[in-house]
């Protein structure tokens, strides 16, 4: 069977198709991983990055050849594809220049009769699968750190982009990397589940809170460990003292970069009352300075949805809020030239806690505004969500922001003009948003089994 791949920014026209992996071939690729895995592991750290670097360079001769692909499949705007491109290929060296100290013997104790050590060994056989919305990114995210501590990798990437997975796939096989230590597999969630309930050691995977929790649940019968990823909604809390000039360029970035497709974009702005007006009118001003349109033209700032499916959610998302009382405080005109899954950039008030776009995750160019009295409010709210991955604070009182951040319920907190995307970082989230931690010294070592060495001398 094929799985065809369609351009939701021109109706939904045939992009590519490749073929939908089978039972047989994923217990075939799963099993070639086991055989090599030994190999790998043993082959050590050192010749792991000089095999995988050559890779990292390919990527970087063909990265205008990548981001072309992500627009065409899931309709980012092409700049913003390039900056993906470009942005995780840093993180690909960051990978290859740190692993080695990351998971070097550390000597817990030693003296005149003995030493004792960790050592860092991998799980063995690692099924990697990541969503749409960074289809190169999270790629390199999940493989790369893998490979590099010693775990083989079962591949799969979305089915709304499958060909920047055959892409990726093509770009392995072109060096020299013993067969078996990574392969790729084709599908939708079905071939997900069939790879997660093959043999496979450790289960790495990015994207819907629903699909992670079933992951987990398998892994749980399995008893293997899983490093989760999953949805977010995040909150931005805007005080009164915030630079509002300087908080609604935050805002608009955070919210509707990727067409608001983001786990850790802007999904619940919470605005002191005295300066909600002030800041509605500079975020209205801001959004009608932006260009909707197709996403292969350099100049389109929001594009479209990455599918029909993400369209109609969020259609019913946003039809409930106006049902229930919610009022539009600027929204964008679509060009009446574009065909496929667009939706008008919207900001809403009046919005309750009823409504959907407040309870679920908002995986698009939609902004709901509340408004709060009192800190302790703020932060109420802002934890008002079965979410925890990001947040924003934005004041210039830093001793409150950062009392603030210490009372929000998520694994980042980024307080005004902060930047947590720094390779060193560890990321992930807490509650519904995902277990372990990606990125940094620590995201290696959760990809590792932890071992104790204690010898006499």
């Amino acid at each position: 069977m094929q799985l065809v791949s369609t351009n939701p920014a021109d109706n939904y026209s045939i992009v590519g198709e490749v073929i939908i992996s089978d039972k047989k071939e994923i217990t075939q690729k799963v099993q070639q991983a086991h055989d090599i895995k030994t190999t790998w592991k043993e082959l050590g750290v050192k010749k792991r990055i000089e095999l995988l670097r050559p890779i990292c360079e390919e990527f970087t001769k063909r990265q205008e050849e990548i981001a072309q692909l992500i627009t065409k499949e899931i309709g980012k705007p092409i700049s913003q594809s390039r900056l993906e491109v470009t942005g995780y290929i840093k993180d690909f060296g960051w990978f290859l220049r740190n692993v080695e100290s990351a998971i070097a013997d550390e000597i817990t104790h030693e003296d005149k009769n003995s030493i004792n050590k960790i050592v860092y060994e991998p799980f063995g056989v690692a099924e990697v699968i990541t969503p749409w919305n960074f289809p190169f990114g999270m790629a390199v995210w999940g493989i790369i750190p893998n490979l590099l501590v010693g775990n083989t990798v079962v591949f799969k990437i979305s089915e709304e982009c499958p060909l920047v997975g055959k892409l990726i796939e093509e770009v392995f096989q072109n060096h020299s990397l013993p067969k078996g230590v990574f392969a790729e597999v084709y599908g939708s969630g079905e071939v997900g589940k069939k790879l997660s309930e093959s043999n496979i050691n450790f289960i790495w995977f990015t994207g819907s809170t629903k699909t992670g929790k079933s992951l987990y649940k398998t892994a749980a019968d399995k008893f293997i460990k899983v490093m989760l990823e999953m949805g977010g909604s995040n909150p931005c809390i805007v005080f009164d003292d915030a630079n509002l000039d300087q908080a609604a360029e935050t805002i608009y970035l955070g919210r509707f970069k990727n067409c608001g497709q983001v786990c850790m974009s802007i999904k619940r702005l919470i605005v002191h009352e005295s300066v909600v007006a002030k800041l509605s009118v500079k975020l209205k001003t801001i959004l009608e300075s932006k260009q909707v349109g197709n996403p292969e033209n350099g100049k389109t700032d929001i594009a479209c949805l990455a599918a029909k499916r993400q369209l109609d959610l969020l259609q019913k998302q946003v039809s409930d809020a106006l049902q229930k009382g919610a009022k539009v405080i600027a929204q964008l005109t679509l060009p009446k030239n574009l065909k496929g899954a667009y939706y008008p950039p919207t900001i809403l008030g009046n919005i309750t806690k009823n409504m959907r776009v407040w309870q679920e995750e908002v995986f698009g160019p939609v902004l709901p505004i509340v408004t709060f009295k009192t800190e302790q409010e703020a932060v109420e709210l802002a934890n008002d969500t079965p979410y925890g991955l990001g947040s924003k604070v934005l004041s210039q009182n830093q001793k409150r922001a950062e009392r603030v951040a210490s009372k929000i319920e998520a694994g980042t907190v980024e307080i005004n003009q902060g930047n947590r995307w720094l390779s060193c970082n560890p990321f992930g989230g807490y509650k519904d948003s995902g277990m372990g931690r990606e990125h940094g010294i620590l995201g290696f070592r959760e990809l590792c089994q932890t071992k104790i060495i204690s010898s006499s001398k």
